[in-house]
């Protein structure tokens, strides 16, 4: 296996993205003669498919420049990566069947690219550096060109080493004219754990990481540590050993044991810690729906609305059999769309860090009542909590069974003395 392809790397390829890329650096034989010729993106055979998806006659088109920018992160102005100036990306939102037109200026120190994360799409736009494309240069341009063909939740992020631990993502709703759901409003939420700019730089952790167990790193998945001592929002004091940036005894049943590796400062929604949360103004009575997208990196979040229930509607882009809920779990790179009924005054959708400590929230305001602090909320959500593996898919999206005509045998080998 190609050395580079360290733990914290692959966890950030999709699963297609990561199977390529786990083959080509494995494979060095070329296919017989009378194998399979590959198809490649510039053969006829990709053309007559692309012009065969459906097309609405529309293209949304949005400019992107990645750039060195200043941000404020509770209330600290912190040097990072984004995307448009900003800490959190523009929202792209388009239709099924429309055609996406992005124009990439490279404005970083380093090599770029974009990955539309969980988008079916042609190869050659999938933004997979040595897999997909070549990285955008530094001072390039590149533009990305392609039909969407199925609606749902989903995000872009960079795919170059530790830059979409900087501030290089955004959201892309893709709107389904035809669906049936019944909401009033919709928000679109992406949720983060922060450290860049505020105790070191993303690059410092995973140098830091890749030293191993060999200096107390993070613990091998199902072995408990310890629980972690401080009280809600606060980060946990470095064990003896452990680094600057390595967290010790992140436990969490549901995960099934370690929770993480890396200690965060801050956990942040739509780009902003608790004091300065975000508000999403509703009336009394409404139904919001809620487009949840973890772009975290080492944290996955259990999301609910105290005392009211979230009714699960979609994973990963698709439609799901209803479920109502007290909380659901996201993994990293996962999106889950939900309803909520507000009633007066201030309700908050809490996102807390699985297994660690901290607290992520914004509020849904109807105009009356005072907006609770984010010390008053609760520490835990409890009940009925599920992650998206537990949901049903929709019929009508339901793929029908179907005996596998060729198999695959993937080993992912590494391990935890160089967190590989």
């Amino acid at each position: 296996m190609n050395p580079r392809l360290n733990r914290r790397s692959f966890l950030g390829l999709s699963v297609s993205a990561a199977a390529t890329a786990a083959l080509a650096a494995c494979t060095s034989t070329p296919p017989s003669a009378d194998a399979p010729r590959r198809i490649m993106p510039g053969d006829a055979a990709i053309a007559e498919l692309e012009a065969g998806r459906a097309f609405t006659g529309t293209t949304v088109s949005q400019n992107l420049t990645a750039a060195p920018i200043s941000a404020s992160v509770a209330g600290k102005t912190v040097s990072t990566w984004g995307y448009n100036n900003g800490l959190v990306a523009p929202t792209i939102r388009a239709k099924a069947g429309d055609r996406l037109r992005v124009a990439l200026k490279n404005n970083l120190p380093d090599p770029t690219s974009i990955h539309w994360h969980g988008l079916a799409l042609r190869n050659d736009q999938d933004g997979v550096p040595h897999v997909t494309q070549d990285a955008v240069a530094s001072n390039a341009d590149y533009s990305y060109d392609f039909r969407i063909a199925h609606p749902g939740t989903y995000w872009y992020h960079s795919h170059v080493e530790m830059q979409r631990e900087r501030g290089l993502y955004g959201a892309l709703i893709v709107d389904d004219p035809a669906e049936k759901l019944v909401y009033d409003r919709d928000w679109v939420i992406v949720l983060d754990d922060w450290l860049d700019g505020v105790t070191g730089t993303p690059d410092e952790v995973l140098k830091e990481v890749s030293g191993g167990m060999g200096m107390g790193g993070g613990a091998m998945p199902g072995m408990d540590h310890g629980s972690m001592g401080g009280s809600m929002g606060s980060t946990p004091s470095p064990s003896p050993g452990s680094g600057t940036h390595m967290l010790m005894g992140s436990r969490s049943d549901f995960l099934g044991g370690d929770a993480g590796d890396v200690r965060y400062p801050y956990h942040l929604f739509n780009g902003k810690a608790p004091d300065q949360a975000e508000e999403f103004p509703a009336k009394a009575g409404e139904i919001i729906r809620l487009r949840i997208i973890n772009a975290a990196g080492d944290t996955a979040y259990r999301v609910g609305t105290p005392g009211r229930k979230l009714t699960l509607t979609h994973t990963d882009g698709f439609p799901v059999v209803h479920k109502d809920v007290d909380a659901v779990v996201l993994g990293m790179g996962e999106r889950i769309d939900a309803l909520v009924t507000v009633g007066d005054g201030y309700t908050p959708v809490l996102a807390l860090p699985e297994g660690k400590t901290g607290q992520s929230v914004g509020f849904i305001r109807t105009g009356t009542g005072k907006r609770p602090l984010p010390t008053t909320l609760p520490i835990a959500l409890d009940g009925d909590v599920v992650d998206g593996g537990q949901l049903t898919a929709d019929p009508s999206v339901a793929l029908p069974s179907k005996t596998p005509d060729r198999t695959h045998v993937l080993k992912l080998t590494g391990g935890m003395m160089k967190y590989d």
